[in-house]
């Protein structure tokens, strides 16, 4: 058996080639119907209330069970990746809400389609989850901002692209059909998938050395191929760890890493599903039409790809941290000037650089900060961890959102948006820990007894000056 299989610096050194765009697109394959099918409650719940097969509460419940699912699905994707490995984590996830969406296509009553919803968001938290995580194993530190920003572009389209689609498929032919597109794609995805391979840095820190040597001669010979001699590997790391607890995201030195992270998750979270994923059913009890409705939200969701391309032009730049602090002091002055306006062009230009900001936001934190500030052997459970917390807050996140509403207008939404991010900023400066173009193992917090006896090894630190 190998002893050393050196799998962080030389996966780190690979010149960017076919073999990185083939990772990224199984991956954002994944994560695009993932996110098409979360944002395609957005139509579907307006109009279903529209035409009487719910009401607002009981759309309220539809929404919160998807995330009581994806709670539990982020935590059980956290451990399954960190115990069974990154492949078999991300296929099964893939395999329930492809089967749940196609099943939901007949859902007779309400009380079956939350159900089936729940179902559905077991395979819905999980996704993001082992997406973002896995694509940071495998691409070099210097672009992983980037990278993981492009991954982000791709996954943040799903709510343009639900938009797209249910602006023509819910009037024409009907909600249930959105279901049945999601669900198709999804089993497509998941035979083309197939064969990715493993990550080797995972397979490296459970100790399953030969895999891990084999996984990487095979990428090794696939790179090579096209770019031709490979540089010389520039650092050795052993990531050998065996198995670690998850109280060691809990030890000191890591605990701070979990919390900020858990914030994050819940700030997006919050962001996202407590303003953008009600607007269509706001704009609908104000008097619009569905068709009308959608056509707002659709010109306003613009901003979720956009919110991807400035994460990929700041992220390795201005840095994951700085980038999210930014983002929410915009997100917060930008909320408090929408709610002041009546003119649609202006609802509509505020709206879309709303969205935007908030996007930046997901893009940085959820897929570049989150699973970077954890080390390889709990890198998915402590974005799980995360990912629950978030998921947790989005469970009670549309009550929040239907009561302030029903109170204080769109204004009790925004303000109730403003004080998480407004936590989620003090937090990251705390922190003061940026992980840009560092390596993974370079991020990790400095030893302390507490950690090691926890099984949390660690190196080094990179931090906000």
């Amino acid at each position: 058996m190998q002893h050393s299989v050196n799998a962080a610096g030389r996966l780190d050194r690979l010149p960017i080639s076919r073999f990185h765009w083939k990772i990224l697109g199984l991956i954002a394959g994944g994560a695009f119907l993932d996110a098409f099918d979360i944002y395609l409650a957005n139509g579907s719940v307006a109009s279903m209330i529209k035409e009487g097969f719910t009401d607002m509460h009981h759309g309220a419940m539809f929404v919160s069970s998807t995330f009581v699912g994806m709670m539990l699905g982020a935590f059980i994707a956290g451990w399954l990746g960190d115990r069974l490995g990154r492949r078999y984590s991300y296929q099964l996830n893939l395999a329930v809400f492809g089967l749940a969406s196609i099943a939901a296509c007949f859902a007779p009553t309400i009380e079956w389609l939350i159900a089936l919803r729940f179902i559905m968001g077991l395979g819905l938290g999980a996704e993001l989850v082992v997406a973002a995580g896995t694509l940071a194993e495998f691409v070099p530190p210097a672009t992983r901002g980037k990278w993981v920003s492009l991954l982000a572009i791709i996954t943040n389209s799903g709510l343009f692209a639900a938009l797209a689609a249910g602006y023509w498929i819910i009037p024409n032919l009907g909600w249930r059909y959105m279901f049945a597109v999601a669900g198709v794609g999804a089993l497509v995805v998941w035979f083309l998938r197939h064969r990715m391979p493993e990550s080797p840095r995972w397979l490296e820190s459970v100790g399953r050395l030969d895999e891990a040597e084999a996984t990487l001669a095979a990428i090794e010979r696939e790179v090579s191929a096209q770019v031709g001699e490979l540089p010389p590997v520039q650092r050795a790391v052993d990531l050998r760890k065996g198995k670690v607890p998850i109280s060691a995201l809990f030890a000191r030195g890591m605990r701070s890493r979990t919390f900020v992270a858990a914030i994050t998750a819940i700030g997006v979270n919050v962001g996202l599903y407590g303003f953008i994923a009600w607007l269509p059913t706001f704009f609908v009890a104000q008097g619009l039409s569905v068709v009308k409705s959608l056509g707002f939200v659709f010109v306003m969701s613009v901003g979720s790809p956009v919110g991807g391309l400035i994460g990929y032009a700041i992220a390795d730049r201005v840095g994951r941290a700085r980038g999210i602090l930014i983002a929410s002091v915009v997100s917060v002055v930008l909320g408090w000037i929408y709610v002041t306006l009546r003119e649609p062009a202006a609802v509509m230009l505020v709206g879309f650089c709303l969205v935007s900001a908030l996007y930046t936001i997901c893009t940085l934190g959820l897929f570049g900060y989150i699973p970077e500030l954890f080390p390889t052997e709990v890198r998915l459970r402590g974005t799980g961890v995360a990912g629950t917390c978030g998921r947790a807050s989005s469970i009670v996140t549309p009550w929040f959102a239907l009561l302030l509403y029903e109170r204080f207008g769109v204004s009790g939404v925004i303000a109730m948006v403003s004080v998480v991010l407004a936590v989620l900023c003090v937090a990251i400066l705390a922190l003061r820990v940026e992980t840009s173009r560092a390596a993974l193992e370079d991020i990790q917090p400095e030893p302390d007894a507490e950690s090691f006896a926890a099984g949390a090894t660690v190196t080094g630190t990179t931090r906000v000056p």
